[in-house]
């Protein structure tokens, strides 16, 4: 187990690097690129409520994907953390501008006091932040393991896509078994099913 925990750790270091080393411009690009097969992608298109994130430090930037959503005249929900019960909740926002206060992992979240719950059975496609992913669907998240236990709480039928650069995509992740799964990931050369 602590093994497992080390090399996750050793894989965010390799990652953050990486990711680190790309220039604005190329991330831009890359970003685009994701962008454009997300907004191709006929499970996002059909999605009525989606369920997206606001990005940290080493995950795909979304605030493109945010303002696009609202384009598309989508319902745009966000995630909420709870540090205290280690819980995650979902809210919808209408204005990023003034619905979004800082959250406890260092990123903007919705305004309890300003956003409506939106319940999970409703969410239609859930695009879920990580750092590291391989082909199988295992990411690895920021280690606070609030995804972990929010994907199953989330019903079968709503497709859990993953956004990614290449880079970020690796030969294996090492998981244990709390660890879950995305079922797609989007990155700025290919989409991923997982095997």
């Amino acid at each position: 187990m602590e093994e497992i925990r080390a090399s996750k750790e050793q894989i965010r270091k390799d990652i953050a690097k990486a990711v680190g080393a790309l220039t604005e411009k190329q991330r831009n690009e890359r970003t685009r690129a994701i962008e454009s097969r997300l907004f191709d992608f006929a499970n996002f298109l059909e999605a009525r409520i989606a369920l997206l994130y606001v990005h940290g430090e080493n995950e795909v930037r979304t605030q493109n994907i945010i303002r696009k959503s609202f384009d598309m005249s989508k319902i745009v929900v966000l995630p909420v953390f709870d540090a205290e019960r280690r819980k995650v909740t979902t809210l919808k926002i209408d204005t990023p501008a003034k619905d979004l206060v800082p959250g406890p992992r260092g990123v903007a979240q919705p305004n309890p006091a300003r956003c409506k719950p939106v319940p999970l059975h409703r969410i239609d496609i859930a695009i879920i932040p990580g750092l590291a992913f391989d082909e199988k669907g295992a990411r690895i998240g920021s280690g606070k393991g609030y995804y972990d236990r929010f994907i199953p709480e989330l019903p079968v039928t709503t497709r859990k896509v993953a956004l990614a650069f290449e880079e970020q995509i690796i030969s294996q992740v090492p998981t244990e078994s709390h660890d879950k799964h995305v079922d797609i990931i989007i990155t700025d050369k290919r989409i991923v099913y997982k095997i």
